[in-house]
């Protein structure tokens, strides 16, 4: 009897089931925005090395509509767009339909979705991919706009988790 290898990180997968790899890259582009086709192509091989060395880097366009299938549901997708200017291709997470999910935002003010932009960053550019509350605390007196207290900062980190935008 063979075992087959269980991939949860990178490699071949069944289509609309989303990895660490696809994770990690989605977060990088929600935090950056608008990105140019190189970038996008920098972070999926940094997704890469960081969650699964072994597996072989999927073809970009492949990558995409795998985490699109995942997204359909919630009526938000990875598109492709050139720039205005000079043609060149970039990709944006966008939203396709009003929803109440999509809404969610809206539950935020501009001072909580900058500390949430913020964490990510933190969680980001940390070595394993997490950040402490302590870390992210300390991230209030950066934020842009109205001031928040570290209280207040600490119902909003338990806000994002309850709406399973953090972990």
């Amino acid at each position: 009897r063979r075992k087959t290898p269980s991939h949860t990180q990178g490699g071949p997968r069944r289509a609309g089931v989303m990895t660490d790899v696809h994770r990690r890259f989605l977060q990088l582009l929600m935090t950056h925005g608008v990105l140019e086709e190189w970038d996008v192509r920098r972070l999926q091989k940094h997704c890469y090395r960081v969650h699964d060395r072994t597996a072989a880097v999927e073809e970009l366009e492949d990558f995409i509509n795998n985490i699109n299938s995942v997204l359909e549901s919630l009526y938000i997708e990875i598109k492709k767009g050139a720039t205005e200017d000079d043609g060149r291709p970039v990709y944006a997470l966008v939203n396709l339909a009003t929803t109440s999910v999509s809404k969610m935002a809206s539950d935020f003010a501009e001072n909580e979705l900058d500390l949430f932009r913020k964490a990510l960053e933190l969680i980001i550019d940390s070595e394993t991919g997490f950040a402490s509350s302590t870390n992210i605390l300390n991230l209030v007196d950066q934020l842009k706009g109205k001031k928040m207290r570290k209280k207040e900062a600490e119902q909003v980190l338990q806000k994002f988790v309850q709406n399973k935008w953090l972990i």
